[in-house]
Formats: structure tokens, C-alpha cells, sequence
């Protein structure tokens, strides 16, 4: 079907899109084209990249459009409740549920559902909505009375879906069900020229939201800007401009402006690099080496209690020794202060201290020990990494990367 030119910048400036590239056009356009036919939808794109635009073009220009439209962001919802969220529960389902309640697929039956960071739903939802898919019916939690729906679903993720098949972590009749048309939305740092025209766009939005004088961009700077990689797509480069429309209001921006608004670790496109390559890895080096920090701290701590009680100390110099050893340092525990996956691994070093401090040798390095840890685990659970992440008390998504790094597949 072929798309007018009007159309597609119709809808651009209904939803506010700016940019003129090729691989932008060709996702606005794509929308539009899928909008009519009622498929499932599934939009790919890195966080920032304005994947949220998309289920809306797809809602507003189908035949739903007078109908509810419901955004989920499936990895805000705790994995305990998500099922209660998205199909409802009865009075009684569980502890707190005091009364019964609608889920969104109820909600928005006749509608459509947008499902964001769908990658992150657990592998029982999962289930669920493939039902949902196959035939609109649903239970709600707790009751046994099937429902139906008539619901359109566009879903969205930045994850490599064919990757988190392969591991085990998505569905694959699922990702087949919901990318019966995929839509691709390019990376900042893939839009050329749209970079400064969005910079000149926060920078007029600002300027008029906040009464201040606009800021202007030399040559300089739009090539600065135009080179850096932005990770954080068309987020972090509206929170760029908007920092630099505040502090340099009126005046015209060379690049040795921009610079210090830019993080210092900035790195800038190549067109010979792979998009792999563009990236940039955490290597949580940081955390790696203040959780086992921890670890061989206790194992030398355990070590030295265990030959005072075979050599037959008295508690009294039990506590002594104690007292002598060296506090941990309060930053060391902070690790929760990273923004990574640890964040969600607390008790991650008292299970490994546990069960491997009295196994693991003092000459092993940090990664060694790691490694062996897991390796182990991952042998007395028969190979099973959900119950291996449980047993380590890590995330799934950690011990997935763990096993990558270490080669333990």
C-alpha cells in the first residue's frame, strides 16, 4: 500500500516526530501501512529511540481508534503481580486481594494494549499471552471461568528477542505471534542530520516553555554533536540541550561548549564500526571487585576462626581475634549504589560465602573464583539456571551474562 507524502508528515507532526531519515521514514511508514489490518506488532529499538510514538500511529490511524488504548510497561510491574495486572484476580485470589478487579486485557477489550519491555515478562505471563494471542480467552488469577477479549496487541522491546529465545528466556511461538510485523526504529546515533534538527527543537521547546532566550548552534557543535554516539538516543540528547539552554541561554554554542555537558567517557560514531562494536560495555569491573572483595574477606575471617576452635581458643579469645580484624569498610558494602544488575543481588555474597568459602583456594583470582562458584551451582542443579540464579540468589539476566563471560554454556 502506498503511503502519500501528506500522510506521513501528517502524522509527524501529529506525534510530534522530527527527523527526515531514511530509516525513520521507513518505520513511520511502516506503521501507517500496518495500522488498517489488525496484526500483532512488534517494534524493536534501543531505549530512548521514541519506541513509544509508534503503538500510538498504529491506534490512532486503525480501526480501534475510537476504543481504549493501555501502555504497560512490563518491567515496572513486579513479577508477582503482573498476572493480577494484566488479566485481573477474584475476591480471595490472594493475600490482599480484597475484592475483584479488571486487568488491563479486560480494560481495554475492543482496544489496543501496547506492552512494553515485553522481554521482560516472565516465562508463566508469557504463557498467558500467548493464549491470549491464539485464541482471546484469559483466566483471571484465581477463578476458572475463561473470558474472552478482543484486543489488539503492539509490543516493544530493546532486547535481541532471537538471542533471548535461543537462551531460553522468551518463548519462541510467543516472539512468532507477536512479530507478525516487526517495526525497527533506528538509533540516534543512525539519523544523520536529524540530530541537530532535534537539537534546535529542544532548544525553541525549551526556550518557549521557560521563557529564556533561545540558544543557537555554530558548525562546530552540530558536528560534535552529530559525531557522539548518543547511548541514550533521543532522551539523553534532549537532556543535553536542555542543560546547555539553561546555562548558556542566548548565546551561540561552539563545540568547546558542548563538551563539558557531554560525560567524559564520550566516544563518537564510526561508520566501520559494527553496531556490536558501537556500543559501549559495562564491564561492572566495580562491582566484581568489591563483592569478592567481601568474599575473600570472610573466607580469610573463617579460616582464621576455624584454627582457633581446632586449636581449642575459649570464645573470650574468639571475640578478641574477632575485634582485631579489620572492619569492612562502609563503601564496600554500597555496591547496591552501581547501576547494574547487582542492584537487585544483595544477598548475592552471603550464599557464595556460604556455600564455597571453605572450597574455593586463596590463590584463585576474583574471576576464578566467580567462575567456579557458578560452575558449581549450575552442577548441582543439573544444568537448570532458574534454579541455579535462585540457589546464587542473582537475577536470571545476571547469571545469563555470567555463563556468556565465562564460557560456561
Amino acid at each position: 500500500m502506498e503511503i502519500s507524502p501528506n500522510l506521513i508528515t501528517d502524522v509527524k507532526n501529529r506525534f510530534g516526530i522530527i527527523g527526515t531519515s531514511p530509516t525513520l521514514m521507513a518505520a513511520v511508514t511502516r506503521a501507517i501501512q500496518v495500522a488498517p489490518i489488525d496484526l500483532s506488532v512488534l517494534i524493536i529499538g534501543e531505549s530512548g529511540s521514541g519506541k513509544e510514538f509508534f503503538p500510538k500511529i498504529i491506534h490512532n490511524y486503525g480501526a480501534r481508534k475510537h476504543s481504549k488504548y493501555i501502555a504497560v510497561n512490563c518491567g515496572a510491574i513486579p513479577e508477582g503481580t503482573i498476572d493480577s495486572e494484566l488479566f485481573g484476580h477474584e475476591k480471595g485470589a490472594f493475600t490482599g486481594a480484597v475484592s475483584s478487579r479488571k486487568g488491563y486485557f479486560e480494560e481495554a477489550d475492543g482496544g489496543t494494549i501496547f506492552l512494553d519491555e515485553v522481554a521482560e515478562l516472565p516465562l508463566t505471563t508469557q504463557a498467558r499471552l500467548l493464549r491470549v494471542l491464539e485464541s482471546g480467552e484469559f483466566l483471571k488469577v484465581g477463578s476458572s471461568t475463561v473470558q474472552k477479549t478482543n484486543i489488539r496487541i503492539v509490543a516493544a522491546t530493546n532486547v535481541d528477542m532471537l538471542k533471548a529465545v535461543e537462551e531460553g528466556r522468551f518463548r519462541e511461538d510467543l516472539y512468532y505471534r507477536l512479530s507478525t510485523v516487526l517495526i525497527t526504529i533506528p538509533p540516534l546515533r543512525d539519523r544523520g542530520s536529524d540530530i541537530a534538527l532535534l537539537a534546535r527543537k529542544f532548544a525553541s521547546d525549551f526556550a518557549e516553555k521557560y521563557h529564556t532566550k533561545e540558544i543557537t548552534f555554530d558548525d562546530s557543535a552540530r558536528n560534535m554533536i552529530k559525531q557522539y554516539r548518543w547511548p541514550g538516543n533521543v532522551r539523553q540528547l534532549k537532556n543535553v540541550v536542555e542543560q546547555i539552554s539553561l546555562f548558556e541561554a542566548g548565546t551561540e554554542v561552539t563545540a568547546d561548549t558542548v563538551a563539558p555537558y557531554i560525560p567524559q567517557n564520550a566516544t563518537v560514531c564510526s561508520p566501520t564500526l559494527s553496531s556490536q562494536a558501537k556500543a559501549s560495555a559495562h564491564t561492572y569491573e566495580a562491582e566484581r571487585e568489591i563483592l569478592f572483595g567481601m568474599i575473600l574477606r570472610l573466607q580469610k575471617e573463617i579460616e582464621t576462626l576455624k584454627n582457633i576452635v581446632m586449636g581449642g581458643s575459649s570464645s573470650q579469645q574468639l571475640l578478641e581475634t574477632r575485634s582485631k580484624m579489620a572492619p569492612v569498610d562502609s563503601s564496600m558494602v554500597r555496591y547496591s549504589d552501581y547501576n547494574s544488575d547487582y542492584m537487585q543481588d544483595d544477598e548475592y555474597q552471603n550464599e557464595v560465602s556460604e556455600v564455597e568459602s571453605q572450597e574455593i583456594s586463596s590463590s584463585m583470582t576474583l574471576e576464578d573464583t566467580e567462575r567456579e562458584t557458578i560452575r558449581r551451582s549450575l552442577e548441582r542443579n543439573g544444568g537448570r539456571r532458574k534454579a541455579t540464579a535462585q540457589e546464587l540468589r542473582i537475577s536470571e539476566r545476571t547469571l545469563y551474562r555470567k555463563i556468556r563471560e565465562y564460557g560456561l554454556d
